[in-house]
C-alpha cells in the first residue's frame, strides 16, 4: 500500500473530477458552462458547472449565459441552480447572482488527500475499536447498499432512487458495505474512480442511525482508501458540509486537508401576479 499524505490539486482538475464522479443524465454545453439535469434528483446532477470561469471568462458574457441557462432549465421544468466555488475566479458571477436574488445554500468543504507522501496516517491504518464483519467490496451497488444509502440520504421514492442509481453507475466506482453483528447492512460508502482512476472521490458515506458511533464509518473510509491505492489512485477527495464539524474533524484526523469550498446558488421562485 502506498503512503498517504496531503496535497492541493489544481482547482480545474478537481472540479472536472467531481463532475465525472457524479455525472448528470443530461448535459448541455452553453458557452463554457455545463448545464446538467437528472429529473431533479440531487442538486449536483441538476446544477450548472460554470467551467469556463477558471479560464478567465469575461464578466461581460455572464448575463447572456444566464439567459440561455434559464431558458434551458425552463424547458426542463427545473429550477436554475449553480454549483459554484467560493474563489476569486467566481466573484463576478457571485455578484451577478446576488443582484438577481439567487439564494446561497448547502455550503460544502472539499478536502483532499494524496497517495504520495509518508507516513501513512494512523487513523487510516489502525484498527477500529470495535469488532466488525468483513467489509464487502464490489463494482456495483447492491440492493442492500442502495437501501442503506437511500434510507440515510435519499429524497423521493423508487423512481428517484432509480435515477440516483443511474447517476452512480455513470462513473466506475468501488462500493463498500459493512454489516452489523446480526448480518444487517448498516454502513456504506462509494469511491468514484474519475479521470482513469487518477482521482478517487469518497461519496455516499452513510451509516444507519442506530449503528452510529461504532466505528463503522471509519472502517468504510479505510477500506475505500486502501482499495483506491491498490488501483493506483494518486489523489483522493471528499465533500463535507460546512456545518458538519464532527465529520470534518474525523477526516482531518485521517489526513484530509481543506482544498476549497463551494455552495449552491438557486434562483428564487417567481410569484405570479394575482388579482385584477
Amino acid at each position: 500500500m502506498s503512503a498517504l499524505g496531503t496535497i492541493e490539486p489544481a482547482p480545474l482538475d478537481l472540479e472536472a473530477a467531481m463532475d465525472a464522479a457524479w455525472p448528470a443524465l443530461e448535459r448541455h454545453d452553453a458557452g463554457g458552462w455545463v448545464l446538467r439535469a437528472a429529473g431533479g434528483v440531487t442538486q449536483r446532477a441538476n446544477s450548472i458547472w460554470p467551467r469556463a470561469l477558471t479560464a478567465g471568462q469575461s464578466g461581460d458574457d455572464l448575463p447572456g449565459l444566464l439567459r440561455e441557462a434559464r431558458a434551458w432549465y425552463r424547458r426542463k421544468r427545473l429550477p436554475v441552480i449553480f454549483q459554484l466555488f467560493d474563489n476569486p475566479a467566481a466573484s463576478a458571477l457571485h455578484d451577478l447572482l446576488d443582484a438577481e436574488g439567487f439564494t446561497r445554500q448547502s455550503e460544502t468543504l472539499v478536502m483532499t488527500l494524496s497517495a504520495s507522501a509518508d507516513p501513512v496516517p494512523e487513523a487510516i491504518t489502525g484498527t477500529p475499536e470495535t469488532e466488525l464483519s468483513p467489509i464487502e467490496l464490489s463494482t456495483e451497488p447492491s440492493p442492500d447498499w442502495l437501501r442503506v444509502w437511500w434510507e440515510v440520504d435519499g429524497r423521493g421514492g423508487e423512481d428517484a432512487l432509480a435515477t440516483a442509481q443511474a447517476i452512480l453507475e455513470g462513473c466506475p466506482s468501488v462500493y463498500a458495505l459493512l454489516r452489523d453483528g446480526d448480518g444487517r447492512a448498516a454502513a456504506v460508502g462509494r469511491l468514484a474512480l474519475a479521470d482513469g482512476a487518477r482521482h478517487g472521490g469518497l461519496y455516499c458515506m452513510a451509516t444507519l442511525p442506530d449503528a452510529c458511533r461504532r466505528g463503522f464509518g471509519t472502517a468504510i473510509m479505510r477500506a475505500l482508501l486502501q482499495a483506491g491505492v491498490e488501483q493506483g489512485v494518486a489523489e483522493f477527495w471528499l465533500l463535507v458540509t460546512a456545518a458538519n464539524h464532527g465529520a470534518q474533524a474525523l477526516y482531518a484526523q485521517a489526513g484530509f486537508r481543506d482544498a476549497g469550498r463551494y455552495l449552491y446558488r438557486q434562483e428564487r421562485p417567481r410569484r405570479a401576479l394575482t388579482g385584477c
